[in-house]
């Protein structure tokens, strides 16, 4: 089999075993599936707690009886599927359903056989092939649609291995507590979440999609390369020339329904997918129970570090909702109409970003600024490109005069050098640009890139993917909505993307959000002037010298505020 290492980090985690070179199940687990496929007449499985008896039954075939499942998860199996779905829609579920979910289990080992066998050969050569991908490991692995629905299954049938997970940071994965908390404390969105679930297997096993997602891991590497971008520190914030993009506030709907093809933020918990298996509710959990092959993340990627973002791309959604938290409810199928790139992914971002849990006063302070802009722009920026740009100057030998001369000197940039969503000049070509820029209109080579268009060898958009978000790790997580606002706004533009639109969900705090960005988009100011006045801002709020927000203490009070307004509107 290709891919041994690949195989070896993920091997634990996984219920299959591995045989002369192969992959299987154990004979007594081929025995209980194919029973399992044969219907409820061979099975005489046709209610929840005796499809809870058989997961027992396979578990203990895999000698996973000594990992402890969560203790009402039998509870709640049958509560569900015995009181809680209606008798018509159970007859179906065990009839057609669970047949199929078994058969798609039994194709496991010949699924993942042939996933490493052409992992290889999707990137030209890059590794996509399923393994655990550590933290500071930036990667990508590639699923299949039909290889997540196996894996999916066998999170549903509480099949994945729970004993070592704790230890390498990950997420549990199967759906025990899912259940278990539905029985322990009833609550319509417990039932609600796990109809999400129910609907994304009643679709797969009517319909197999057939396409791909991609799940990375990207990092901002904490030491300084020699051709690439690292953590940004406070200076490099401070003194950045790159303009503010478009910003574009919402005061209604929701990320997922956005049209533009664009990344769509996860407000994530470190552990991705955070309280989704569990009794969350909130945005990422919702996000993770509409688009389920969300959750085949939580398998192989463990916690994030504040230089981490995990950006997977292609999930299909299956369900629509109505509320939120308590009063989140399924409402029937959604037909996922996004088109379909090269790779077969269907174009829906998402980018998983963790903010900052309980921060309260300690935000204002310059670390956690640079913690929160940082995590941002590391998922707002296309990484990968830049990594693969920088192997092949590696190859190559390619050193910075050379790409100096390569370029035609420090004032012609190509986009084949201004590596995307990266800022590039910040590292080499900075000093270049402000000591030989030619002086245009009246303005002096020293001074600050004003006009994108204009200025346009200078920098490069990222094509038309620009961002869209919300106030992230402002709700349970207790971040200020004014902040974070910013904070995302200085990260996307960093980033170089074209627009960043923003949801604002009916809050208080964001009510002139509108204004107050068209207002500094009016003074063209630079990424580092607005850092710089955010920054000034937080250390007289840290220092009790102001209580105002962001908004007021930033917008001037003079009379001509009003004409400058009108004069944008």
């Amino acid at each position: 089999m290709d891919n041994r290492e690949d195989l070896a980090s993920i091997l634990p985690f996984l219920p299959v075993l591995l045989r002369s070179s192969s992959l299987s199940w154990p004979p007594q687990v081929v025995e209980a599936l194919k029973a399992l496929s044969s219907g409820p007449h061979h099975s005489s499985i046709d209610s929840g707690v005796l499809l809870f008896l058989a997961i027992s039954d396979i578990r203990s075939s895999l000698s996973l009886s000594s990992q402890r499942l969560a203790s009402s998860a039998a509870d709640g199996y049958a509560l569900f599927f015995d009181d809680l779905m209606s008798r018509d829609e159970a007859k179906r579920w065990f009839a057609d359903v669970i047949p199929a979910m078994a058969n798609l289990l039994l194709q496991l080992p010949s699924l993942l056989e042939a996933h490493y066998q052409s992992a290889d050969s999707l990137l030209n050569g890059v590794q996509t092939g399923l393994r655990l991908l550590n933290s500071q490991q930036a990667g990508i692995v590639f699923l299949s649609q039909e290889l997540i629905g196996a894996l999916l299954a066998c999170s549903f049938f509480c099949l994945f291995p729970i004993s070592n997970r704790g230890a390498k940071h990950l997420p549990k994965i199967n759906f025990d507590h899912l259940f278990a908390s539905l029985y322990d404390s009833y609550d319509e969105k417990q039932e609600n979440k796990i109809k999400c679930i129910i609907h994304y297997f009643k679709r797969i096993c009517l319909c197999m999609p057939m396409f791909y997602v991609s799940f990375e891991r990207k990092v901002l590497p904490l030491e300084h390369g020699p051709l690439g971008v690292s953590y940004p520190k406070a200076d490099f914030w401070s003194k950045s020339v790159v303009p503010l993009c478009r910003f574009e506030v919402f005061r209604l709907g929701l990320l997922e329904d956005q049209a533009s093809e664009a990344l769509e933020v996860d407000f994530a918990n470190k552990y991705i997918g955070g309280g989704a298996l569990h009794r969350g509710c909130v945005q990422e959990e919702i996000r993770f129970m509409i688009n389920p092959e969300l959750i085949v993340g939580m398998l192989f990627l463990p916690s994030m570090e504040d230089n981490e973002a995990i950006e997977i791309f292609g999930a299909e959604r299956f369900s629509n909702y109505t509320g939120y938290a308590s009063s989140f409810r399924f409402s029937g199928d959604h037909v996922d109409n996004r088109e379909v790139d090269s790779m077969g992914r269907r174009k829906t971002r998402i980018i998983a970003i963790d903010a900052l849990s309980s921060p309260r006063q300690r935000q204002y302070g310059l670390e956690c600024l640079l913690r929160e802009i940082n995590k941002a722009f590391c998922g707002f920026s296309d990484l990968s490109k830049f990594h693969r740009r920088q192997k092949l100057f590696e190859n190559d030998g390619c050193c910075s005069t050379q790409v100096d001369q390569d370029l035609g000197g420090p004032n012609c940039i190509s986009t084949d050098y201004l590596l995307v969503g990266v800022p590039f000049y910040f590292d080499y070509f900075h000093d270049a640009l402000s000591s030989s820029m030619e002086t245009k209109e009246g303005i002096s080579g020293s001074q600050r890139i004003r006009n994108p268009e204009k200025d346009s060898r200078y920098l490069v958009c990222q094509d038309d993917i620009g961002i869209v978000t919300g106030n992230w790790g402002c709700g349970a997580f207790g971040g200020d909505p004014e902040l974070k606002s910013i904070i995302q706004w200085l990260a996307a533009s960093q980033a170089l993307r074209p627009f960043i639109s923003y949801f604002t969900f009916g809050e208080a705090a964001l009510q002139t959000l509108d204004q107050v960005s068209r207002w500094i988009l009016l003074h063209e100011w630079t990424v580092g002037e607005l850092w710089n006045m955010l920054v000034e801002y937080s250390s007289q709020r840290l220092k009790g010298k102001t209580n105002l927000g962001f908004f007021t203490w930033l917008l001037p009070t003079h009379t001509a505020y009003d004409s400058q307004m009108c004069d944008i509107r």
